[in-house]
């Protein structure tokens, strides 16, 4: 493809694979060509430890748009550069370069000529909608720091993570952003390098090395990618070329003010095409298998985050951005295309309609969509004193109303173990063995809830401090009994999930799920029935409350039933007052209809089968 043919697609078609033309490509030994556009400069220059950052050595010249600049120079990879940008105004600007492979450590603020990686092997394919779905959520700056506080590297962490990820029972892993970034309190997500993983933790073969060892051990990698907004740090994309550029320009639509980032330009299609590029890079090149959109609810809609007054409303008279929601759909049909195994999930915290609606049948696209309602609901449920949770029973129940209306994904993510929020188990009311007892009861009915699941790291060891992206998760707490049988109780559930099927295989219609107890407010008691395709079925029954239930009645199908997960099981830290597993049924009053008696510990999950054709705790 010619100079000029490529440049016609990155103005006017959609072009996903722009890191192969633009920045810093080598062309033979010790000759790199460099290519930037910046269509409102009066001229570039290339500057670097090649040439003495020399503003004067290397003058780019302009390309046929007329709008992008190129240059090609004697370099050794490793080597520093930036552009030198002079403005119509008269001003330079030192930029980095924005399709970059490698930045500097610990100063991002200049590109590393570094070789284009070769491109990872498709070795992984991601399960489909009726198979288990089981995130644990990462911060690879902050899962483990050595002693002296500094970073556990990729390298390091291949060693540890993998394994440990492997033996907890998930089947996926996701990495907040690891794309370059200079703040180490944005926790990644104001992004400086679209196209580079953070030189925090090593190299990008090393990164890449973690990922093949992720799908080695049979496990997914997810990244979280930011398309949303970016930081105004003066050497990055900020006002580029002197004006705005990858950023809107219109006064509304420009600034994400809560944040203090700007707003990508979405339908212009240099803009687009740039962050396609980076999805399908980290695709092409890394073997991700899914990327978690970040903050799509700002996308989509013009008065995010904004007063009345502060925006305008597109051609419609309504508040959507027509423009990100084009871009959004452009984005899941190359992604598709190009790697139709690829997981694309929106966290999303409005009610977009049709998120995960194929985009020819009038969705955006996504496969999964962050279920923010449910997770706000039931976590506002379980911070309340057990005598009060009756006046809140509707937390419990409510998301089953609009559970199918999506492909979700239950999400307890690092946003609520941070802002004084409390760490999960510290979200729990009453004293050591209640918080405790109450997050097995919660986790309990997450994984029973229809939707695939998502934890962040440290809730696995009952860690009751809140994250703290300095330092890392306290594993040493497993040398006491409460924490180290919390993590016993994750580990088995996680693996519980994972071989039966009525847990997952049926979560976009009622097919998969029947209400036995739903209005029980007094007792705080719920209790269902979640099914397989080929009829199987778990019985759920979870007592949110804070006594003991003797007794209680369950109507069921007729049969011998069979405890096979307690939450309340010693071996989890539990009491251990329910002996009794087995349970027959008996007759209930007139039409054949009939029950069982259960006995329910407080703050107790437990799950039942029919016969034993299911896999089993032993618990």
């Amino acid at each position: 493809m010619t100079n000029e043919i490529r440049l016609e697609s990155f103005h006017n078609k959609t072009d996903g694979f722009l890191y192969e033309f633009f920045g810093c490509h080598k062309v033979e030994d010790n000759e790199y060509v460099f290519r930037v556009w910046a269509p409102h400069a009066d001229n570039v220059s290339l500057i670097g430890t090649f040439n003495g950052w020399d503003e004067g050595c290397s003058v780019m010249r302009k390309m046929s748009d007329g709008e992008s600049f190129e240059i090609t120079v004697k370099a050794s990879e490793g080597d520093s550069y930036k552009f030198c940008i002079f403005t119509a105004d008269g001003r330079k600007l030192y930029k980095t370069d924005p399709f970059a492979f490698l930045y500097g450590y610990p100063d991002c603020s200049y590109a590393r000529v570094y070789n284009l990686p070769e491109k990872a092997p498709k070795v992984y394919r991601n399960p489909g909608i009726g198979q288990p779905i089981n995130i644990y959520e990462v911060n690879l700056l902050s899962w483990k720091r050595h002693k002296d506080k500094s970073y556990y590297s990729y390298a390091d962490l291949e060693k540890t993570l993998v394994p440990y990820v492997k033996a907890m029972g998930y089947t996926h892993v996701e990495f907040m952003p690891v794309t370059e970034f200079p703040f180490d309190g944005s926790w990644g997500y104001q992004v400086t390098g679209y196209f580079a993983v953070t030189s925090r933790l090593g190299t990008p073969e090393q990164f890449k090395s973690l990922v093949r060892a992720f799908h080695n051990a049979g496990i997914g990698v997810i990244l979280d990618w930011v398309p949303a907004h970016f930081p105004k740090d003066d050497w990055g994309l900020y006002e580029f070329d002197g004006q705005p550029l990858y950023e809107c320009p219109l006064w509304d639509r420009m600034e994400h003010t809560g944040w203090g980032t700007r707003k990508f330009d979405f339908g212009r299609n240099e803009v687009d095409n740039f962050l396609l590029s980076s999805a399908l890079f980290f695709l092409e090149y890394y073997g991700i298998d899914g990327f978690r959109v970040d903050a799509v609810a700002s996308m989509l809609y013009l008065d995010y985050d904004k007063e009345y007054g502060n925006w305008t409303s597109n051609i419609y008279g309504d508040n959507r951005n027509l423009e990100a929601i084009e871009f959004l759909k452009k984005f899941n049909i190359a992604v598709k295309r190009y790697f139709p195994d690829t997981l694309s999930i929106a966290e999303e915290s409005a009610v977009y309609p049709n998120l995960t609606k194929p985009v020819e049948n009038g969705g955006l696209g996504f496969d999964y969509k962050w279920n923010m309602g449910w997770m706000n609901d039931v976590l506002f449920y379980c911070r309340q004193d057990p005598y009060f949770r009756s006046h809140h029973h509707n937390k419990l129940t409510f998301s089953m109303v609009y559970s199918f209306s999506e492909n979700f994904i239950l999400p307890v993510s690092h946003d609520e173990v941070v802002h004084v929020k409390g760490s999960v188990v510290n979200k729990m009311p009453g004293d050591y063995d209640n918080k405790f007892a109450g997050e097995r009861a919660f986790l309990g009915f997450m994984y029973a809830h229809p939707g695939k699941k998502l934890n962040f790291m440290g809730y696995e060891v009952a860690q009751f401090k809140e994250w703290d992206y300095t330092s890392g998760i306290e594993f040493f707490l497993k040398k006491f009994d409460k924490h180290r049988k919390m993590s016993a109780f994750v580990k088995a559930l996680n693996f519980f999930y994972a071989v039966n099927k009525p847990l997952y295989e049926i979560e976009d219609s009622w097919e998969g799920f029947k209400w036995i107890v739903v209005d029980d407010k007094y007792n705080n008691l719920i209790a269902f029935d979640r099914y397989s395709r080929d009829g199987q079925s778990i019985t759920v029954i979870i007592n949110f409350s804070g006594i003991d239930i003797n007794g209680y009645k369950i109507d069921i199908e007729e049969g011998s039933y069979r405890i096979v997960f307690n939450s309340d099981s010693k071996k989890f830290g539990g009491n251990g007052t329910l002996k009794k597993r087995i349970f027959k049924t008996i007759k209930s009053g007139q039409y054949g209809k009939h029950c069982i008696y259960v006995d329910v510990p407080k703050l107790t999950c437990i799950y039942l089968i029919k016969n034993t054709i299911l896999g089993d705790s032993k618990c």
